[in-house]
């Protein structure tokens, strides 16, 4: 817990320190900030680690536990890095604590650290980054304060065990408390002894902590009445008085306050927030065995009290500490305030000379040898002395540096050229006899460990030492008056622990205000090292936040062409870069630069640049040499220009902002066969000025003649965003009219203007409708293979298009009057043939459509192209084409296709094609119109054998379902995989079929046409006058079982003979099967028909199954279950196990008998049904049972269910296999593949019953 607590990336201190042997990431963010103004240390909170700051600050500022700690040295404990080795040795304790202290080793070496750290590393604690591992561990809950405490003490006990510090804890926290019976007849004392390292007092009910003692070891409790106690002396029950005292008082009394409770009447946890007082010095004499002593020796004092702000359910800990040793600086916010303004009134006589930079810039060139200096210079030795330029300080209110300096002539000298400044002889001697006696240069700091004078000047002893208090609150750390400490009297922020120490523990005088008081010395070397690497990483981090990078881009690396500044070279070879601090001048910058080209010659200039999509733009150009950089915008990554400020490689350049270059994308209708990535424009990029006028413009990209369009905010390709610019805009620039960088332009010449709508300025159509086409020639002859493009728009009519394509392909004319076209899908099928007087938006062709001119004539408007075939099976009947008119009857229709494919005969009847590419939907309106049965161009109808059923009626065909004898033991169990025996007397099964039930006989018996009206028994009735059941005995309906089919499984049970086959919601494409029973059933709707099968012991197979009857009415859970198929095998309850098989996977699910201990109140709330998932309980389900009498195997599975599954196994590989083969076949492509068409999709029709 402790180990690893303030484990931290000591990269910016050292690696020979902390944490050697492990690799530190390195950081990115900036050092930690240095301590604030109380010189005070806090620790971060890591997450519900408060509790644990809170005891350790106290630890910290209890200076004897500290010293103690530091008195053992690393000879007796080693190091934080010896703790952390496998073989490092372990302190004896009891086996209940080895693991503990496993984990909790290097407490005692922790702590001694974590005091140095905290007292002499200039180190905000609040930017640490430590882990708890421990913490995360426990999922970051936070735990009891008190109970750390004595954890932490046991854990160093016994790791202190065989070192001078053996008896630290007894030594400083170690009491006595004995408990006394006195017997009233013979006065025998009978007494026991305690110890303790800490009091837990009530608050419940008393007013104080004086109040709470005085109840514990003042008052005496009375054994009397019935209440007697047994003498030992007397032998026999007497009355007596009971009593306890305080035998010795340790040097630090720690207080645990028994804050939470408990009520019985709620049955819940509380806080106790009641006012409870307690002294900031406390006389124990009262409760004392001994008071011969003087009273001083039972004196204590307040110095500790940790406080709890929450309920009993979470909070947050903090701690008011009294700083014994006077190590922090204490300075209430409104004292400070009044410390200040008495030392602004303290120091107004200097303020003139401080704040006038009259004396400040005296003083500068006063220390100079040189009798002259540059004025840039002088700047920048007033920026490192005052740490602040004079543009920030003294501009606003005196004006530019230069010009300053040239008006105060009796005092300063310029150069005739205004670049050198001296102070004059007179002034020289003067500023030295006023600063006579002053030392300027402040004192030389050592290389040690100590506080940053100038942040925290040192305060003035206070009268009382030491009572100053503060608050630790985690990583903040605030100072606060004693008074304060009564707040936390009551209410849910209130004091949890008191911490006191004798009043005669007095420090020596020099710990007071000592951080480095007895701190050993290889820690002191540690924490100097560290404080040195910060000093230097917080220095390097300084110059890393006001270093900036700036790119020199250099004049004779550029060119000016096109609008622009481009790189006569790479790149990376026209650009320098250059790491400067921001806080330098301008004049500062101009001096490196021209240290780095010293082969310039003639004027320097540098401007700000900005790299366009045409180019490098220059701008401002930057001047003032005293300004600094960040004062003129010059940011990290800026680009600079160095050029002589006239041209550029003998061309003229134009700066600022009014000249910046535009790139405009100009587009121009293109031929079908011009366009670029099957765009219909020509696109090419043309540079302007922003200032160029639109007459500019249109002269320079459309000298013949024409008009210009803009794109406006919207997309290209939408004729509402294109706008045309009009003769009166022609004096607009470039700018004014909106035009930026990758903004389109569109020129139309006079031919094209057709498209254009010049009176309202916008596109008549949509430029992507300005589009192109593929034609391909499907009319067989030598130029079959020929590709063309045609351009149209989204308004050409098709038989246009196909007039071009005939032009293009240089077919006959006659061909026009006997052909059509028909798009072609990906996989290369032609589809339905466009109507000619349909537009290319009403055919919802796309830019790039493939259309193939074929042989036929093409349907008009009001006829459909249908897809029709004989049976849903393509493999068998081929897919056949047929036009007929929308307003033809269903059977007309099917007469014209009857005649088409050969057919003859009255018993047909059409059905859609279905999304399965199966026959679906019956068109059972023989009458109605294929436009009023929504049948659309491009369907596909199927041609099925067999007249439609009248209206009303159902045409079901029935199976004949019978039990099975089992198989015998010992017969080929692959022939029982699947636990049927399938009867192939219907086509309509194959060889291949899915297995049904196990130990079920299924035969297909025939079809029965019935009324929807008819009722079950009705069916029933019907079904046994099929030939296949007439050789059946059934005396009655209600002796026959009737199920759907789901999968060429048994699926739903039919209950109730009486319903009507139209409530049960059959549809049109339903199978029913029968099962004969060998007695009456009437199922009602809460009855559940389950099979069940036992296990045989020994072997991997069940005997046959039996039909068991669940009621579930009342609940259908797994323990109702459970006792069902118990009572039904007549065995224990316990001594069954039961579980679902699913026949498609060939898996058992086991229905777990465990169940949880509930109130019945919520039994039926917390146990779901069996019906849900993962189970999904219905009617015919298989459960296996294992008896545990006879079989304590949980495994249900048998070896046909192996086998199923390996048949599985192998037939998804070999699906994967060939899968796998035609896609790596080259001699079969993918596009080329037989694939099935894709019909459009259409709505989805759902009935849902009414529901009450």
């Amino acid at each position: 817990m402790f180990g690893d607590l303030f484990e931290e990336d000591f990269s910016f201190i050292s690696n020979n320190h902390y944490g050697k042997g492990k690799k530190s990431k390195p950081r990115e963010s900036e050092p930690p900030a240095p301590r604030d103004f109380t010189n005070l240390s806090g620790i971060k909170n890591q997450g519900g680690t408060c509790y644990l700051n809170s005891l350790l600050q106290t630890l910290l500022f209890t200076p004897e536990f500290r010293e103690a700690l530091f008195s053992l040295g690393p000879e007796e404990l080693g190091t934080l890095d010896d703790s952390r080795k496998p073989d490092a040795k372990m302190g004896s304790g009891s086996l209940a604590f080895g693991k503990y202290l496993k984990m909790i080793q290097p407490v005692e070496i922790t702590l001694d650290w974590v005091s140095s750290w905290c007292i002499l590393l200039d180190l905000d604690m609040d930017s640490m980054a430590a882990v708890c591992r421990e913490e995360q561990k426990m999922e970051m809950r936070q735990h009891d304060v008190q109970e750390l405490n004595r954890i932490l003490f046991s854990a160093l006990e016994t790791s202190l065990v065989g070192t001078s510090g053996h008896d630290l804890i007894n030594r400083l926290y170690h009491g006595i408390v004995v408990n006394q019976i006195v017997c009233k007849e013979c006065k025998n004392v009978s007494e026991r002894q305690e110890d303790f390292l800490d009091l837990t007092v009530a608050v419940k009910g008393v007013a104080g902590l004086e109040e709470a003692l005085w109840n514990m070891y003042v008052e005496e409790e009375y054994f009397e009445n019935d209440n007697l106690y047994r003498c030992g002396a007397c032998d026999k029950l007497v009355e007596a008085s009971k009593s306890a005292k305080l035998r010795k008082l340790p040097p630090f009394l720690t207080i645990s306050l028994l804050r939470f409770n408990f009520d019985f009447e709620k049955c819940e946890r509380y806080k106790e927030t009641s006012c409870y007082t307690f002294p900031i010095q406390i006389n124990l004499k009262p409760f004392c065995e001994q008071t011969e002593m003087d009273d001083s020796e039972y004196m204590y004092e307040l110095f500790s009290v940790i406080i709890h702000k929450g309920g009993c359910y979470g909070g947050h800990y903090h701690v008011y500490i009294r700083d014994v040793d006077e190590l922090g600086n204490w300075q209430l916010q409104e004292e400070e305030n009044g410390l200040i303004e008495e030392k602004a009134l303290r120091d107004t006589e200097n303020a003139k000379d401080t704040e006038n930079p009259l004396a400040v810039l005296k003083g500068i060139l006063l220390e100079e040898e040189a009798k002259q200096i540059p004025v840039d210079q002088l700047g920048q030795k007033l920026l490192e002395k005052k740490g602040v330029s004079w543009n920030k300080k003294y501009r606003k209110q005196y004006g530019p540096l230069r010009k300053y300096l040239q008006n105060h002539p009796q005092i300063f000298q310029l150069s005739p050229d205004g670049n050198k400044v001296s102070l004059k002889e007179t002034h020289k001697l003067l500023f030295k006899l006023d600063s006579h006696g002053q030392n300027l240069q402040s004192p030389s700091q050592k290389n040690d460990v100590q506080w940053n004078c100038e942040k925290n000047p040192p305060r003035p002893r206070a009268a009382s030492a030491g009572c100053h208090w503060f608050d630790l609150n985690d990583s903040k750390v605030q100072p606060i008056k004693e008074k304060d400490i009564e707040k936390q009297f009551q209410g849910k922020e209130s004091a949890y622990m008191l911490f006191y120490r004798k009043a005669q523990l007095k420090r020596p005088p020099e710990a007071r205000g000592n951080p480095r008081y007895q701190i050993p010395e290889h820690l002191l070397n540690e924490m100097n090292a560290a404080n040195t690497e910060l000093q230097k990483k917080r220095a390097e981090c300084d110059s890393a936040n006001n270093g900036i990078d700036l790119h020199l881009h250099l004049s004779s690396c550029y060119k000016f062409h096109n609008g622009a500044l481009h790189p006569s070279l790479s790149w990376k070879e026209s650009v320098v870069d250059l790491t400067i601090d921001r806080r330098k001048t301008l004049g500062d910058l101009r001096q490196a630069v021209f240290q780095m080209l010293e082969s310039w010659e003639g004027d320097m200039v540098l401007s700000m640049a900005k790299p366009l999509p045409a180019g490098l733009h220059l701008y401002q150009v930057l001047d003032g040499d005293e300004l600094t950089l960040h004062g003129i915008g010059l940011a990290d990554g800026a680009d600079v220009f160095v050029w002589n400020g006239k041209e550029v490689g003998g061309t003229k350049v134009l700066a600022g902002p009014e000249h910046e270059p535009v790139v405009l994308n100009v587009l121009r209708l293109a031929e079908h066969n011009e366009g670029s990535k099957g765009q219909h424009f020509s696109e090419a990029q043309h540079v302007f000025s922003c200032s160029t006028s639109l007459g500019q413009l249109h002269s320079a990209l459309a000298p013949a003649g024409g008009i210009i369009l803009k794109n406006g905010s919207g997309a290209e390709t939408e004729a509402k965003n294109w706008e045309v610019f009009h003769e009166e805009d022609m004096k607009e620039t470039v700018r004014s009219v909106g035009l930026r960088d990758g903004c389109s332009v569109l020129i139309l010449d006079s031919h094209d203007q057709s498209f254009v709508n010049v009176a309202s300025g916008n596109l008549t159509a949509f430029t992507y409708d300005i589009s192109w086409l593929q034609v391909k020639n499907f009319c067989g002859g030598e130029e079959e293979e020929k590709h063309v493009k045609i351009t149209a728009t989204i308004e050409t009519v098709m038989s246009d298009i196909k007039m071009k394509a005939i032009r293009e392909l240089q077919l006959e004319e006659e061909l026009a009057n006997k052909s059509c076209l028909r798009p072609v899908s990906g996989n290369g099928k032609l589809l339905s043939p466009v109507p000619e007087d349909y537009t290319v938006k009403e055919a919802e062709l796309k830019m790039g459509s493939l259309l193939g001119l074929c042989r036929g004539k093409a349907p008009t408007s009001t006829q459909l192209f249908l897809y029709f075939m004989v049976g849903s099976d393509q493999s068998c009947s081929p897919e056949m084409e047929i036009v007929v008119e929308e307003t033809a009857s269903v059977s007309e229709c099917l007469n014209l296709m009857l005649e088409k494919s050969g057919l003859s005969g009255d018993n047909w009847h059409l059905r859609r094609l279905d999304w399965c590419y199966e026959a679906g939907e019956a068109l059972s309106q023989e009458n109605a119109t294929l436009k009023e049965l929504n049948v659309c161009r491009g369907d596909t109808l199927v041609i099925t054998e067999g007249k439609l059923p009248e209206k009303g009626f159902l045409k079901i065909p029935i199976w004949w379902l019978k039990p099975s004898s089992h198989k015998k033991h010992g017969e080929n169990a692959q022939d029982q995989v699947n636990g049927i025996t399938w009867k192939m007397e219907a086509l309509q099964v194959s060889a291949a079929a899915e297995p049904t039930h196990p130990g079920l006989d299924l035969c297909y018996a025939g079809r029965i046409e019935i009324a929807g009206e008819a009722s079950l028994e009705d069916l029933k009735m019907q079904a046994l006058t099929l030939p296949c059941c007439q050789e059946q005995v059934v005396p009655l309906p209600s002796f026959l079982r009737a199920w759907t089919m789901d999968n060429k499984r048994p699926g739903k049970l039919l209950r109730d003979n009486k319903r009507r086959l139209s409530d049960y919601r059959l549809g049109a494409r339903v199978e029913i099967c029968i099962e004969p029973l060998q007695e009456e059933e009437n199922l009602g709707p809460q009855e559940l028909l389950l099979r069940v099968q036992m296990g045989i012991p020994g072997e991997r197979d069940y005997s046959s199954s039996w039909d068991l009857v669940w009621d579930i009415s009342k609940e259908c859970t797994t323990w109702a279950l459970r006792q069902r198929v118990a009572s039904h095998y007549c065995l224990p309850v316990d001594k069954i196990e039961i579980a679902k098989y699913f026949p498609e996977r060939f898996e058992w699910l086991p229905i777990s008998s465990w169940t949880q201990q509930i109130s019945k109140r919520k039994r039926r709330k917390k146990q779901a049904s069996l019906q849900s998932a993962p189970y999904h309980l219905k009617d015919g389900d298989i459960i296996g049972v294992k008896n545990l009498l006879l079989d304590d195997t949980k495994d249900f599975s048998t070896v046909r269910d192996d086998i199923g599954k390996e048949k599985q196994r192998q037939l998804a590989l070999e699906k994967r296999k060939s899968r796998q083969e035609h896609v790596q076949d080259p001699l079969f492509p993918e596009e080329r593949l037989p694939t099935k068409p894709r019909k459009p999709e259409v709505a989805l029709s759902i009935s849902v019953g009414v529901f009450r």
